[in-house]
């Protein structure tokens, strides 16, 4: 039988996101439900203060994992990770705040990355030789089980949820000093315009009961939903199929979902762009009824339980571990 791999994860102990209290709880899922019950690793949580002594974990563990590479919900530092003999996997901040990165990249002696984002676009802002790998987040399995049937949702409507942009001229101008790399108008332009037809039903993110995990229970009220992203594929994108919905995914060249997701149109999700969201949209609302949307709602649902669930994602990061040790 093989060794456990003995994993140090530190973290900030007033982090919101890992507290199972947060809007959203994307990583708690992940960090501290899936990993921890993994039987290939034994997981250590080092919930901390500003400063972390890393030296007591000298000759104790294998790997350190690091919630990510930047002091959001961080140490700000970690004393004696430099001595270490013990490599260091991090979460990777959004290529976009790559700058915030590349600080502590020598500082906590990183090794390895890892998040949602696909490779290319991790490596077209930070450096070529730094070791990255895809692994998704997110998909809770036990938050998806026996969901609305698709018959019984509304489906005179499409739903849209999730940060979106502003066209007025100063939200724009504001949003642009804040971060010139990204604006959500810019991130999110064609969840935005999908708001100005009257058949889409916008719900922003904190201004509605399901928060946390009722995320799914908002999602199973339709039949149909939006996920669209310009960079690159969000969670939205394995929650929306996971809870019976049949979904309408921005998949470009440009956002590169093609290359971590397996969707195919038609078949298990519905291909939109910026160029024929109305057509795809309208083309189901004139026949809601017809079979095949539902048919194309449940491949899709089945290909994100199979592949793209908490549990696989930590697979995903344990070959990560393998890999160094």
């Amino acid at each position: 039988m093989n060794r456990k791999i003995k994993v140090a994860f530190i973290y900030n102990k007033s982090s919101k996101f890992l507290s199972g209290n947060h809007y959203d709880n994307t990583y708690y899922h992940f960090f501290m439900k899936a990993l921890q019950r993994n039987e290939k690793i034994i997981v250590s949580n080092f919930p901390t203060d500003d400063i972390f002594d890393a030296s007591i974990l000298k000759d104790k563990f294998d790997i350190i994992l690091l919630w990510q590479n930047f002091e959001f919900e961080m140490p700000k530092k970690i004393l004696g990770i430099q001595e270490l003999d013990i490599p260091v996997i991090s979460k990777s901040n959004d290529p976009k705040d790559v700058k915030k990165g590349l600080k502590k990249n020598k500082e906590w002696k990183i090794d390895y990355y890892f998040n949602i984002f696909p490779e290319s676009y991790f490596h077209e802002l930070y450096p070529s030789n730094f070791k990255y790998k895809n692994v998704i987040m997110g998909l809770e399995p036990a938050l998806y089980q026996n969901v609305k049937p698709f018959g019984d949702r509304i489906k005179n409507k499409i739903l849209n949820t999730g940060n979106v942009g502003n066209f007025r001229i100063l939200s724009r101008i504001r949003d642009k000093i804040r971060n010139p790399k990204f604006t959500n108008l810019y991130g999110y332009y064609l969840r935005t315009i999908s708001n100005q037809l009257p058949y889409v039903d916008y719900t922003a993110t904190l201004q509605h009961e399901y928060v946390n995990d009722k995320y799914p229970l908002l999602l199973q009220k339709y039949q149909t939903s939006i996920a669209a992203s310009s960079d690159a594929p969000t969670p939205k994108y394995w929650e929306i199929p996971a809870a019976g919905c049949l979904t309408f995914m921005e998949i470009t060249d440009f956002n590169r979902g093609k290359e971590i997701l397996e969707f195919e149109d038609g078949e298990s999700a519905i291909f939109i762009n910026k160029n024929n969201y109305k057509e795809k949209f309208e083309e189901y609302l004139s026949d809601p009824d017809n079979k095949k949307w539902e048919k194309i709602a449940k491949k899709g649902r089945e290909y994100v339980l199979k592949n793209c669930n908490n549990d696989k994602g930590v697979e995903s990061l344990i070959e990560i571990m393998e890999e160094l040790t």
